[in-house]
């Protein structure tokens, strides 16, 4: 996958840079983007880092604008930036549980603004140099939360509209040999979930690296259109490419009963 393009946003922790850090190791040509430079220079050596705030449109079409610059196409691009994880707690009290006519209302705009509009945006950057030499594949990263309630009603309503945003942009872009896949993880063990596995059940758990493999995978199916438009599982995807997570597990695909 030398010659392969990729470009992950948010990834300067978490899913982000499993996705990344993966993808490096397998070959691909990673650029990456995140707020923080120091947070990035894990990628030194192995990838390029832009510092980008996917909340300030200029920024992110100066990062599309390099890529395009150093490289020919992009012919991946992991929507992972996502908004309104920060300040759970408030005031001392954990407010992410709260049911929504006591949410605080900056955590609608986060999710929205740094999550589903930066998702719109940097797919409307790349999506030109993709539909130019037909072929690419937009992923972006979603969850169940789209499809059942899970932890409050501004997140679901997120997750979905990146799921109805991936499945449109699917038939806008089929015509150009181009796939959008909306992508779930599991329960991953990113900074924060680690920092909690005292009280969490991590058995069934993944590594963020098992994402990378699922995206790798996926970049790497010369028939991903069959899959274009559609809602899949990192774990599923595992199953039917044969991988493993980095420490050599096979994490259960999770169902709709399960979250």
């Amino acid at each position: 996958m030398s010659n392969t393009v990729a470009v992950v946003t948010g990834a300067s922790r978490g899913v982000g840079k499993g996705i990344a850090t993966e993808l490096s190791n397998l070959g691909f040509k990673v650029y990456i983007t995140g707020r923080s430079a120091e947070d990035m220079k894990y990628i030194a050596g192995q990838g390029t880092a832009l510092v980008c705030d996917h909340r300030d449109d200029q920024q992110v079409e100066k990062a599309f604008r390099l890529v395009l610059q150093e490289q020919k196409g992009i012919d991946v691009l992991v929507n992972n930036a996502w908004g309104g994880y920060e300040n759970m707690m408030e005031n001392g009290e954990f407010t992410w549980l709260r049911p929504f006519w006591q949410q605080p209302l900056w955590r609608w705009d986060a999710m929205f603004q740094a999550g589903v509009r930066a998702a719109y945006v940097s797919s409307r950057l790349a999506a030109p140099a993709m539909v130019a030499q037909r072929n690419g594949l937009i992923i972006n990263i979603s969850f169940w939360a789209a499809q059942k309630h899970v932890g409050n009603a501004a997140y679901g309503v997120a997750k979905a509209a990146t799921d109805k945003m991936t499945s449109d942009m699917a038939c806008e872009l089929r015509a150009h040999n181009v796939a959008a896949v909306s992508l779930y993880p599991g329960l991953v063990r990113t900074e924060k979930i680690m920092a909690a596995a005292e009280w969490l059940n991590l058995s069934n758990s993944e590594s963020p690296g098992f994402i990378g493999r699922a995206v790798a995978a996926l970049a790497k199916d010369p028939q991903v259109m069959s899959k274009s438009g559609k809602v899949l599982l990192a774990a599923a995807l595992a199953e039917e490419y044969g991988f493993t997570d980095v420490d050599g597990k096979s994490p259960r695909p999770l169902t709709l009963a399960d979250v």
